[in-house]
């Protein structure tokens, strides 16, 4: 306390002489203010959750609920669901599940739901009743809906029928198991699938007894989230209270108000269409515009439609928009803040010019990491600031890393060492009780792999974020490269996105996927990239070829380029790599057409199979 009195000492001798400070230390100001923002909101989720008995998320919402019943909470589709709709549809529900189901308090129960509004009365009640939600993403099948279902224990499943295929996929495992599967509708496509709205119509709008939820305190478990890689089996993160409420803060820190209209064509099973967007709106009390999912033709048309203030961004969802046939009404719209994450540079620069000045909060955060970054000045392409006050409180480090041996580089002593500012750095964020780690449910080992020991001093422990930063001379900091996805060439490092966002300025790419390939008798991985064209545009190999050589190292210009028709990418708009790498470059196997960087007719040039055979038995050097 006597720290955080401090910096608030120096912050009110700053508040008098801002310019002197200003030209002293560029940013300070902004540094102090989203510390006292920061701060301020950290306490105030503390506190909340510290009372008895505490106040969680739900009671937020709740006291929204009571204080302005008729305000509208959900809007979806012609649909318009008020808080005070809300509160009795959750809490029907909620009896239902208690006096029809059976469940009590502690239970893991799976959601297995698109974007639609039972999401948000389903979550409610679960937690009305002090039940933990695990968030099942809806294109999950076979082994790993099984695997999701297994890592957070759940015996119970409400799903919707839209998905009953992939439910009657696993039922007969599920019923071996002892796990129980539910519609969320009125009639069950499923013979031996009881169909639960009925029940839930029929049951009372009053609030169920306090009693479920007795038990529930700051570190209890709210819900899992599944980590949304794009390879292995999904990992369930385990999302206390504490971090529910901290999370759902996010929004209110960057600027969302009561009477902000959110709009979100983010899956609700991910950590920022639930957390960010949805619970920002329990957090503040201000409405949210939900879509099933995302269509690049219809976002501005629904923004006006919905008198939208604040849209949700990730992956490459601002390039979709950007990519779509300029209009003559684009800067028509009511929208004053964009908030989320893994927006480039260039689509960054094209978002403000085509549809005005929008005020973009780009962050960062893992679903399952213990502290993040907010770019609360607004620098183009940045994730965030290295803030020497937040960092006090959530000490974070960017250390060396070998990215052959994928491993960080230690010193003489086992430890990692430090990068220097415009160096790459893979980050990792100190273990604290400020910064806690809650790990992945009923996987240990994954858990444990996530934890770097030893980092600046024996015995230490820090969260391994998997990701590779950089922070320049003014202490921003900008996301690099997963650290699987950058690889190792000519002994040289190759970061995917920084190749991505160059190879974005060709006029005839539209979407571009960088990755690395293994060829025979080479060390590292060569270059490889999957191209998009534009509508209407054709390959031009001697044109890439000149403007690779003219952007990039020689070691960086992918040496194979693929044409495909889509790009294959998550639920949460971030590029697939895995199937790609797989594939490689054999035309044998692949469809699309492949090209190859002929250094001698200096051109991209057809993949044939000849010149393949050439590379692989070695008889043409890359």
């Amino acid at each position: 306390m006597a720290l955080l009195a401090g910096l608030l000492l120096l912050g009110l001798l700053l508040l008098l002489l801002p310019a002197a400070a200003a030209r002293l230390v560029p940013f300070l100001w902004d540094d102090l203010v989203a510390f006292a923002t920061t701060v301020r909101s950290s306490l105030r989720c503390r506190r909340r959750l510290s009372r008895r008995p505490p106040v969680t998320l739900l009671d937020v919402f709740r006291q929204h609920a009571r204080l302005r019943p008729r305000r509208p909470l959900l809007l979806f589709q012609d649909e318009v669901y008020t808080f005070e709709d809300v509160e009795r549809r959750s809490n029907r529900a909620a009896w239902a599940l208690w006096r029809r189901l059976g469940l009590r308090a502690g239970r893991t129960v799976a959601v297995f739901l698109p974007n639609e509004p039972a999401y948000l009365w389903t979550w409610l009640a679960l937690a009305k009743l002090g039940c933990p939600m695990a968030c099942l993403n809806c294109n999950v099948r076979g082994r790993a809906l099984r695997h999701a279902l297994e890592a957070a224990q759940a015996t119970l499943v409400l799903a919707s029928p839209e998905l009953h295929e992939a439910v009657e996929e696993v039922l007969p495992d599920l019923e071996r198991d002892g796990v129980r599967v539910f519609y969320l509708s009125w009639a069950s496509p499923t013979p031996g699938v009881e169909a639960l709205l009925p029940a839930i119509e029929a049951a009372p709008e009053e609030p169920p007894p306090a009693q479920h939820r007795a038990g529930v305190t700051a570190d209890s478990r709210a819900m899992y989230i599944y980590t949304s890689g794009t390879t292995g089996l999904p990992k369930a993160a385990v999302v206390t209270e504490l971090k529910l409420m901290m999370v759902a803060s996010l929004a209110r820190i960057c600027g969302l108000r009561p009477d902000d209209v959110v709009y979100t064509t983010l899956p609700l099973y991910h950590s920022a269409g639930l957390l960010v967007g949805l619970g920002g709106c329990l957090d503040v009390g201000a409405t949210c515009v939900l879509r099933s999912k995302f269509s690049a033709s219809h976002f501005w048309a629904d923004c006006r439609r919905y008198n939208v203030t604040v849209i949700q961004y990730v992956g490459e969802l601002m390039r979709y928009l950007c990519n779509t046939p300029k209009r003559a009404d684009d800067h028509e719209h009511g929208v004053r803040m964009a908030l989320g994450n893994g927006m480039r540079a260039e689509v960054w620069k094209e978002f403000l010019r085509r549809f005005g000045p929008v005020a973009v909060w780009e962050f960062y955060g893992a679903t399952e990491g213990n502290a993040g970054f907010i770019n609360y000045t607004g620098k183009v392409g940045a994730v965030g600031r290295a803030n020497r006050f937040l960092k006090l409180f959530a000490p974070f480090e960017l250390i060396r890393y070998n990215v052959e041996e994928d491993e960080p580089v230690r010193d003489k002593r086992g430890l990692c060492i430090r990068v220097k500012p415009g160096e790459t750095g893979l980050l990792v964020i100190k273990i604290t009780s400020n910064t806690p780690f809650h790990g992945y449910a009923g996987d240990s080992q994954k858990t444990e792999k996530k934890i770097l020991r030893n980092v600046l001093a024996k015995g230490d422990a820090f969260f391994n974020s998997g990701d590779l930063l950089m922070m320049d001379d003014k202490n921003f900091l900008y996301f690099q490269d997963r650290v699987g996805d950058t690889f190792r060439w000519k002994g040289e490092n190759v970061a995917t996105t920084e190749v991505e966002a160059t190879l974005g300025l060709v006029d005839f790419i539209q979407e571009v996927n960088v990755y690395g390939v293994a060829v025979p008798g080479c060390e590292g991985r060569c270059g490889m990239a999957a191209v998009c064209l534009k509508d209407g545009a054709t390959f031009d190999g001697d044109k890439l070829y000149a403007f690779t050589r003219d952007t990039l190292p020689a070691y960086a210009a992918p040496r194979f380029v693929r044409i495909q028709d889509a790009l294959e990418i998550t639920g949460t708009f971030k590029q697939c790599k895995s199937n790609l790498v797989k594939e490689g470059f054999d035309p044998t196997v692949i469809r699309d057409r492949l090209f190859f960087r002929d250094d001698a007719r200096r051109s991209y040039v057809p993949l044939s199979p000849d010149t393949f055979s050439a590379i692989r038995d070695m008889r043409l050097s890359l």
